[in-house]
């Protein structure tokens, strides 16, 4: 198989856009590796509005979305295949994948970026107590069912979980005539945004029910029952607090999982917080030319940011394929501390870095009046305040260069502090 200056796997919006980005910094041979039959990955099932505000300042569909992008990618001339499964990603970056047309082959790169996207947690890995009837779906799943090919899941339904496929799927699931009897999450706040929880259920009177989580299925065909139990601290139902809903369908959503089997064949170390790749401000990994975007990195809540964040990567990718090597310089790691759970990056290089450098990172829980603050070593470099801060929605705080020069920092920390 031809050589290629650059492998990206994954051909949804963040390998799309990864792709495009590269194309305009210079980099001429690009091969796009899709396991699907079409460009898009899962936008194509998402037909709800809210995309591309950001990115188009106006409101899109996804696959009208997807489809902007795609466009460009072919007007590019950016080679792409399509029913293609990519089998192993070595450290010297050879990529292996398969597909009917060619059968099993490799293709040296001098560079990749990883644009795999996430999946779904299954029943399996929720331990869900029960019977294992037909009428358990995870809510993407339900999603395509309806959106792609015309089938509905069931017609009363319970939804555990209040990520925002399982808000959006109760808002589907309903205009489809569907009754949806309650959406239950564990967590004591929703794993959505707050628009979705408006929109979607309060729109639309479906309840939500926080710290609840399901303690039965009955049915041994077809889901007859499901019923549901408060959660106290411990996050253990507590006994007397059931509550049963006759039911015909399941839909769990309940958390998005980065798919990163590749990344670990390949070498790249993964966060034990995200599930995705640690990266430096280049989204580089630890292994050198390999590079991570969109939500095989961190999951996202708008693919806006997936979109911004791939251009950077494919900017940074060309970058490397022109020097051909990794630049070496002094590299500072950014601590998440006090109430934030991760960052995107986990370091960066003072002396390669931009003059700005966009930090992403989610909240451990529900701050109120509290802020965002950066520091470098033990001077505060930024604050951002927020009446709330909430584990659905992703912030971001900006690093600028100038502010890191110091040699004597050794280190960036970024914590929530209560205001006032």
């Amino acid at each position: 198989m031809k050589q290629y200056e650059l492998v990206i796997v994954g051909g949804g919006p963040a390998g799309l856009a990864a792709a495009l980005s590269a194309r305009e910094n210079g980099v001429q041979d690009i091969l796009i590796l899709e396991r699907d039959n079409k460009l898009g990955g899962i936008l194509n099932q998402c037909i709800h509005n809210g995309f591309g505000l950001h990115t188009f300042k106006e409101e899109l569909t996804g696959p009208e979305y997807a489809a902007r992008f795609i466009e460009r990618v072919k007007e590019q001339g950016i080679d792409y295949k399509l029913n293609t499964m990519v089998m192993d990603i070595r450290e010297d970056k050879v990529v292996t994948a398969m597909n009917a047309t060619d059968g099993m082959f490799t293709i040296p790169a001098k560079a990749v970026i990883l644009a795999m996207g996430c999946r779904e947690r299954s029943r399996g890995a929720l331990n869900l107590p029960g019977y294992r009837p037909a009428g358990i779906f995870s809510a993407g799943t339900a999603q395509r069912l309806v959106n792609i090919e015309g089938k509905m899941p069931g017609r009363r339904v319970v939804i555990l979980g209040s990520g925002d496929i399982g808000l959006i799927m109760a808002r589907r699931m309903t205009l489809e005539g569907a009754k949806v009897e309650v959406v239950a999450e564990l967590m004591p706040y929703s794993g959505g945004l707050k628009r979705n929880i408006v929109q979607c259920l309060d729109d639309f009177g479906i309840p939500l029910k926080l710290s609840h989580t399901v303690v039965d299925i009955e049915g041994k065909d077809r889901v007859k029952a499901v019923t549901i139990a408060k959660v106290g601290p411990d996050r253990k139902p507590i006994e007397g607090t059931e509550e049963r809903y006759e039911c015909d369908t399941l839909l769990l959503s309940c958390g998005l999982i980065p798919e990163n089997e590749l990344s670990k064949s390949g070498g790249v170390t993964l966060s034990p917080v995200t599930n995705g790749p640690v990266v430096n401000d280049a989204l580089e990994t630890n292994v050198e030319g390999i590079f991570a975007c969109g939500n095989v990195l961190h999951v996202h809540d708008l693919v806006d940011f997936v979109s911004q964040e791939a251009a950077n990567a494919g900017e940074y990718a060309a970058e490397y394929i022109r020097n051909g090597k990794t630049a070496a310089g002094r590299v500072l790691p950014v601590r998440a501390v006090d109430g934030v759970r991760y960052t995107v990056p986990s370091m960066v290089r003072v002396e390669q870095m931009q003059d700005t450098v966009t930090v992403r990172l989610r909240v451990g829980d529900v701050y109120q009046d509290c802020a965002i603050v950066t520091y470098a070593g033990d001077k505060e470099i930024g604050r951002r305040k927020k009446k709330v801060f909430a584990p659905g929605e992703m912030e971001q705080v900006i690093l600028r260069k100038a502010d890191l020069m110091d040699a004597d920092i050794s280190e960036l920390t970024i914590r929530i502090e209560k205001e006032g």
